[in-house]
């Protein structure tokens, strides 16, 4: 029999290398594996590379609970979160655990073995062979990296300027003094736009409706002051924890007072942008937190507006045209490069086929339990993280929950864990993965997803605070882990048979 893995994780971006550091500093004596489709670390922070790409979470929250952010931004961009990642995962030694250019296509469980088979792409010629292991952990991001959400425009191929979707953004692509048309209102769109700004000749923001939009500084004075006075650990875990309150609280106040939050958001929006806009452009038909809120730091989108060089329009289209877009209302916006900043397109759990015993597994038939485990698929652990904070704050608790799981098992000499409905409840009302979140680039694809249920652990209450004190707390022994010793030699024989 070939050598079978502990614990294979998917994925070597910001989720990946932090699950790999917990199993390092807590299952040090597992062997581990981090297979990475791509050819370099970094997921999310290596692919995109448009202009002005950061994070709309601080990085107090935003980075790892075991390795402080130490820069003076809070508001990271690219660069600096990649060189954070790497630099995380040389100094906890995982970085030598990633292989390269290794797409896994399909994972199938097999209970002869009690082991999972990955079906394994290798390189660019995607010669195929596969890795056995004992446990499968998924941290491959939410979103397709082939190709983003990009709608059907009218008269595309009609138009002779250039036309880019960020997530592919052309590296010798030159803006300067030229006319440039974003379609989007996201925290894309609302990047490209004060970036683009300084050296192209104008900047339009396209939009069908508005978004829910909040400036904030970049930088944490709070945070860089304890970082003066305190030992590094002690500030970044202080601010970590001031950070997650005041979000919670935030997202608590739009539920309960969305009014209020509303108008507090208009205010602030109004006094921001002056005469150089119109407040109906920032004021969206949903409340603050029905879908994401685009942080906007140090103003900058607001700043570009003052300064003439930038706009927003909202509106539909009609067509896109030789030189540009026309609008349902007739009105033509002229444009030499136009920039689909619409959005991206969910890959369910990194698009792998899975399977149990050779047989396809209906993910949307299954219940999920507390957001990370599934019910009929034994020995896997997907990190899936918060709609309203940080997703690292979620990839945390998960994986080092994971890492107790494996102790306990060890500890109660279990060799298969698989989370199952109590026969003996009432039956769960089901409902979709994500609740109350309207944004499209999710409802396209609820349907696909697990179901949550009724009661706990079978729902996901995007509540960090609540979920750590859970997490910590939970027994191993409750009802809903079912666990299976290891096979004999003689039950495998008789398996196989």
């Amino acid at each position: 029999m070939s050598e079978i893995l502990d614990v294979v994780i998917v994925g070597a971006g910001l989720s990946g290398i932090g699950a790999a550091c917990h199993l390092k500093r807590n299952c040090p004596e597992r062997k581990i594996a981090i297979l990475e489709a791509r050819e370099r670390s970094g997921g999310t922070w290596d692919l995109f590379r448009y202009p002005g790409i950061r994070s709309d979470s601080d990085m107090h929250t935003l980075g790892y609970s075991f390795k402080p952010w130490e820069e003076s931004k809070a508001i990271a961009d690219g660069p600096s979160i990649l060189s954070y990642v790497r630099q995380t995962a040389k100094e906890y030694g995982v970085d030598s655990l990633i292989r390269y250019q290794q797409k896994v296509k399909q994972a199938n469980w097999d209970s002869q073995q009690q082991c999972w088979e990955l079906s394994i792409e290798e390189g660019e010629q995607s010669s195929s062979y596969t890795v056995k292991t004992r446990f499968l952990h998924l941290c491959a991001g939410y979103y397709n990296y082939s190709h983003g959400h990009e709608p059907e425009f009218p008269g595309r191929d009609s138009f002779k300027g250039e036309f880019v979707h960020p997530q592919f953004w052309p590296e010798d692509l030159n803006y300067d003094n030229k006319r440039v048309l974003i379609i989007g209102s996201g925290a894309t769109a609302m990047t490209l736009v004060p970036a683009m700004a300084d050296k192209a000749a104008e900047v339009v923001m396209l939009q069908r409706s508005p978004t829910w939009v909040v400036s904030r500084p970049s930088s944490d004075w709070i945070a860089n002051f304890l970082r003066a006075v305190l030992p590094k650990r002690w500030a970044y875990n202080a601010t970590r924890w001031k950070n997650t309150r005041m979000q919670q609280w935030i997202y608590k106040k739009t539920r309960t007072k969305p009014e209020k939050v509303r108008q507090m958001l208009l205010d602030q929006t109004k006094k921001e942008l002056g005469d150089a806009g119109d407040i109906t452009d920032f004021t969206p038909k949903y409340n603050p937190w029905d879908q994401r809120l685009c942080l906007v730091p140090d103003s900058d989108l607001f700043a570009a507006m003052r300064s003439g060089k930038a706009r927003v329009v909202t509106n539909h289209i009609d067509t896109l045209t030789p030189e540009g877009v026309r609008l349902v209302d007739g009105t033509e916006i002229a444009a030499d490069i136009i920039v689909s900043a619409t959005g991206l397109e969910l890959n369910f759990f990194g698009g792998i086929e899975t399977k149990v015993d050779g047989e396809a597994f209906d993910y949307a038939s299954s219940y999920t339990y507390r957001g990370m485990m599934f019910t009929g698929l034994p020995n896997l652990v997907s990190v899936f993280g918060y709609i309203n904070a940080s997703w690292t704050l979620r990839a945390d608790l998960v994986s080092q929950w994971m890492c107790r799981l494996l102790a306990h098992m060890d500890a109660s000499g279990q060799a298969v864990v698989t989370p199952a409905v109590e026969e003996n409840l009432p039956k769960m009302s089901p409902g979709p993965w994500v609740d109350d979140f309207s944004a499209g680039y999710m409802q396209r694809v609820m349907h696909l997803f697990p179901k949550q249920g009724d009661r706990h652990p079978w729902v996901i209450s995007q509540n960090y605070l609540r979920e750590k004190r859970e997490f910590e707390e939970m027994s191993f022994t409750e009802a809903a882990l079912r666990y299976e010793p290891p096979l004999a030699a003689g039950q495998v024989d008789k398996r196989a048979a």
